[in-house]
């Protein structure tokens, strides 16, 4: 089984530690930095996990805050999720044990 890897984004966190607990402390400080992004990027940028980003904006981000990559991004592994027993014992594996039945057409 090939294990997925996903992440968990500490900016927050991390921007709290540091005492900025409002996204709008990150604007003027990327700005020195020649880093430009609107409120409402910051806003995803601190709250959201972010899909991509720019080396640029992390390295600023890594400079601003004086921490490395690590304290940032958390590595993840992600399993298969495991199979849930039912009332009775027995195994489910998920919506399957959801899916409708077929309709039985009986001649009256």
């Amino acid at each position: 089984m090939t294990v997925k890897l996903d992440y968990t984004w500490h900016l927050r966190e991390v921007m709290a530690t540091k005492g900025m607990f409002s996204t709008t402390d990150l604007r003027p400080v990327l700005a020195e930095r020649g880093i430009d992004l609107s409120a409402s990027q910051i806003y995803r940028l601190v709250v959201e996990v972010p899909e991509r980003l720019n080396l640029k904006v992390l390295m600023a981000l890594l400079d601003i805050l004086d921490c490395s990559m690590d304290d940032l991004i958390e590595p993840v592994a992600v399993g298969r999720p495991q199979a849930k027993k039912a009332a009775d014992g027995t195994e489910t594996t998920g919506v399957g044990d959801f899916r409708p039945k077929r309709a039985r057409i009986t001649g009256s």
